[in-house]
């Protein structure tokens, strides 16, 4: 099936573009599911688990780090930390611009 793109205006081209693109993950995803149970069949017919070769485990999108513990306090008010991580707070912002280094707000 061939297609005459130079025929087409810019509305018809995009949609020739999503219909393409659309079969394309189509595809790719047929692919992987055989893929994917040729694999489960080769390790099944070798007399082993799924878990067995890739381990029980298996992290699915971003693990937690937990908490952290605050490196810096603010010495006008005790209450507020900061990790270090992320944003610097105001009051971070603030005491270095009044003079302070970093390792006089460590905790």
């Amino acid at each position: 099936m061939a297609v005459d793109i130079k025929n087409l205006n810019h509305n018809q081209l995009n949609e020739l573009i999503s219909k393409a693109q659309l079969r394309q993950t189509e595809l790719r995803k047929e692919k992987v599911s055989k893929l994917r149970e040729k694999v489960h069949a080769l390790i099944k017919a070798e007399g082993y688990t799924f878990d067995d070769i890739f381990g029980a485990t298996r992290a699915k999108g971003r693990r937690s780090t937990g908490t952290v513990a605050p490196k810096y306090r603010n010495p006008a008010n005790p209450e507020q930390m900061w990790t270090g991580r992320g944003k610097r707070p105001r009051w971070f912002n603030e005491a270095l611009k009044a003079g302070k280094k970093e390792k006089d707000l460590a905790i």
